[in-house]
Parts: C-alpha cells; structure tokens; sequence
C-alpha cells in the first residue's frame, strides 16, 4: 500500500485541488487519510480504482463525457 499527496492525485486524475475536495464532500471520491494536523494523502489504490470505475462508467454507458 502506498499513501500518495495530493499533488500526485491531482496529475493521476486530471482534476483541480476544488474538485477533488467537492466530489470528497459529496461521497464521489476516496477520502483522505489523515498523517497530521495539516497533511493528507490518499491510498493510490483507492484512487486508481475510483479511475478505473469512472472508465468501466463510459464504456457500459457508451458516453465519453
């Protein structure tokens, strides 16, 4: 298992620092994990699923948007 920071999750989903945080607040997206008072990072696997179920998303819906 390996924690990544929020810079990697932001290159390895194309999304803005706002986005990831909103779809986090609205139970879309992993949540972060906690390492101290102002530092988080998230489980590469979590987030690399979340992917992967957004790419299983367009290819059973046959949209690419």
């Amino acid at each position: 298992m390996r924690l990544i920071k929020l810079k990697e999750v932001m290159t390895l989903t194309s999304l803005a620092r706002s986005t990831i945080y909103k779809y986090m607040s609205e139970g879309q997206f992993p949540k972060a994990v906690l390492l101290g008072v102002r530092s988080v990072a998230w489980i590469e696997d979590e987030v690399t699923d979340w992917i992967l179920e957004r790419i299983n998303d367009r290819d059973r819906t046959g949209k690419n948007t």
